[in-house]
């Protein structure tokens, strides 16, 4: 179903909650900005343009609402859709189908599209990922292939084997010494975040909308010669909790562990840029300096621009000689925010 005016327009003013993440209302008359489902008074459609990131209602001008407040867990995960993600993390093994949707107050068609938005692929597709991926762990942590593979709603032993080493690239049988890389989406103020982690800690943190995201995650994987799954790590849970208290205010220094592959130069600059304190700048020169290599600007500003793991490794720190904010891989809007963020916390 095409996602028109009319059918935008009828979401918000029945407050429908299902279309959060999928489009933002911008008043024309109020300047301000708000989520389909905001409770404020409904505007009249001549006065409303409508919106598909929270990026392009700043960039237009508008404020955010202060009733909905849009900036606050931007594009959340809807709670209906929620529940459906932890029933699957409990069972994997689970298939909801359209009618099982509908009777969960789902309509099939919005789950759709919004996990194509926010996934990539459809929800029938997630869940047959969700499932091999779980399979993996399984046979990671030593469950038999048979086991795993009925374990896992797969039918047959032949089905789960063709589908296993189409995505993992080897059999269920040689599965055990592949090394994975966990892979999470996390809910922030600016956004959807991708963590991903090992055992030695977090190695990517980055927003969903990077341009080099793919080219990332390919990276990562090569670099640590490991296939990336969705999954839990025992990283997580402090991620997104330190996450959310910087975001809160609450917090200046992250603890969670880091693993972060390069090379000698890159980790030394990655190293300089976790010593620029909070509400603190600092520009490529000052930075090329710090680490002994003043005649390196270039070189310092090419690792920031290598470093995955966004706001725990804080490139949004560094800005241009002039004062001026320079390039960031979740936008200038974004790095913007972090530094007034920062700033504000510390008067």
């Amino acid at each position: 179903m095409k996602l028109t005016t009319e059918i935008m327009y009828e979401a918000i003013v029945n407050k429908d909650a299902s279309f959060e993440g999928l489009f933002f209302t911008a008043v024309k008359t109020t300047g301000i900005f708000c989520r389909p489902s905001c409770t404020a008074r409904k505007p009249k459609l001549e006065n409303v343009e409508f919106l598909k990131t929270s990026k392009e209602c700043l960039l237009k001008g508008y404020r955010p609402c202060k009733v909905c407040k849009p900036l606050e867990h931007l594009n959340q995960t809807p709670l209906l859709y929620q529940q459906i993600i932890n029933e699957l993390t409990q069972n994997p093994s689970l298939k909801f189908k359209d009618y099982d949707l509908k009777q969960k107050g789902i309509e099939p068609s919005q789950i759709r599209r919004w996990f194509l938005k926010n996934h990539g692929i459809t929800f029938q597709a997630f869940q047959r990922i969700f499932r091999i991926n779980s399979a993996f762990k399984k046979i990671q942590n030593g469950e038999s292939v048979t086991h795993t593979a009925f374990d896992t709603g797969f039918e047959s032993l032949s089905g789960f084997g063709e589908t296993f080493k189409n995505i993992f690239g080897v059999s269920p049988q040689k599965g055990k010494q592949q090394n994975i890389i966990d892979l999470k989406r996390i809910e922030t103020p600016l956004g959807a975040m991708l963590a991903c982690a090992v055992k030695e800690g977090i190695c990517l943190l980055e927003f969903t909308d990077r341009k080099m995201l793919e080219t990332e995650l390919k990276a990562i994987a090569r670099l640590l010669n490991a296939t990336i799954v969705q999954g839990n790590n025992e990283h997580f849970d402090t991620l997104e909790t330190q996450l959310q208290e910087y975001f809160n205010g609450k917090r200046r220094e992250f603890s969670v562990p880091l693993h972060a592959p390069g090379t000698d130069f890159q980790h030394k600059v990655w190293a300089a840029l976790q010593l620029i304190s909070y509400g603190q700048t600092k520009s490529y020169k000052e930075q090329a300096i710090a680490i002994g290599s003043p005649e390196s600007v270039r070189a310092v500003a090419n690792a920031n621009g290598m470093n995955r793991i966004s706001i725990l490794i804080p490139c949004h720190r560094v800005i241009g000689s002039d004062g001026q904010l320079t390039g960031y891989g979740g936008g200038l809007w974004r790095k913007q925010y972090l530094l007034e963020l920062e700033a504000g916390n510390c008067s």
